[in-house]
């Protein structure tokens, strides 16, 4: 029978404003991006991760200000390599982890009336397994790690609007995301006692560069008309949300599910 850990006595130390460390997950463009710069000019020392964009990986990690930041590079597909993508986390910020973002993800279009069998059923598993179980794999690593010191945290993970309105010809990502979504909250009960928030960010389309390409051609007046401020979200714009929620005054937003689609997508 496994054993139980205690929990430690008295309140866990608060988190302080700034100089906190931060492991971003899928960091080499994009939102990840966004999200690590945000932090950086925060104060807050960073982990960037990587998966398979290394060189983008280390144009991030040079465009963040401050210094002591470290590159973190591993496939969170495997769970001993989520487990070695935060030991090597901790290992460069000196000890220990105070914030996680879960942002990592794979968004691979496979429409069911399009997509034959064997490869809708291999892009299903590339889904689950960074989505939704790297998610939970960094997050039990993490929130270990902050437990087992005292020190409370915060973990954030970037859900989707997908996960509401539903993903047509992404069906996987918007299972995976309102998995994330769900599990996100779950961990709020859970991990609240360990002085650990836990909130998601859903957001709907934003600029970036993957998507830079669509914005700019036939259908990019129709992507910014789904808003009523006739605009897509820039990835800074998320990236703040992200910032806020890991502070100390966001303790009692944790788990919240944080609409961030400009009015494109109103749920009850």
């Amino acid at each position: 029978m496994a054993r139980t850990r205690p929990r430690p006595e008295g309140p866990p130390v608060k988190l302080p404003d700034t100089g906190r460390r931060v492991l971003v997950s899928g960091a080499s463009r994009g939102l990840g991006r966004a999200v690590a710069r945000a932090f950086a000019a925060n104060g807050d020392l960073v982990a960037v991760h990587h998966g398979t964009r290394a060189e983008e990986a280390r144009a991030t990690l040079a465009s963040l200000d401050g210094t002591g930041h470290v590159l973190v590079g591993g496939d969170l597909a495997d769970p001993a390599g989520a487990a070695a993508v935060v030991d090597a986390a901790v290992e460069g910020l000196a000890g220990g982890i105070d914030v996680l973002v879960n942002n990592a993800a794979v968004n691979l279009p496979h429409p069911l009336a399009e997509t034959p069998y064997e490869e809708w059923a291999e892009l299903w598993r590339q889904h689950v397994a960074v989505n939704l179980l790297a998610t939970a794999n960094l997050s039990h690593l993490v929130a270990r790690g902050m437990i087992d010191r005292g020190t409370g945290g915060r973990l954030v993970n970037i859900g989707s609007r997908g996960a509401f309105r539903g993903e047509p010809d992404h069906p996987a990502y918007g299972a995976t995301k309102a998995a994330v979504h769900a599990l996100g909250q779950s961990l709020a009960v859970s991990l609240a006692p360990y002085g650990i928030g836990v909130a998601s960010v859903a957001p709907g389309f934003f600029a970036t560069e993957r998507v830079a390409p669509r914005l700019a051609g036939p259908e990019g007046e129709a992507i910014r008309a789904q808003s009523p401020f006739g605009r897509v979200a820039d990835a800074d714009e998320i990236a703040a949300a992200v910032l806020w929620l890991a502070s100390p005054a966001a303790e009692w937003a944790s788990g919240t599910i944080l609409d961030l689609n400009g009015a494109s997508y109103l749920r009850s």
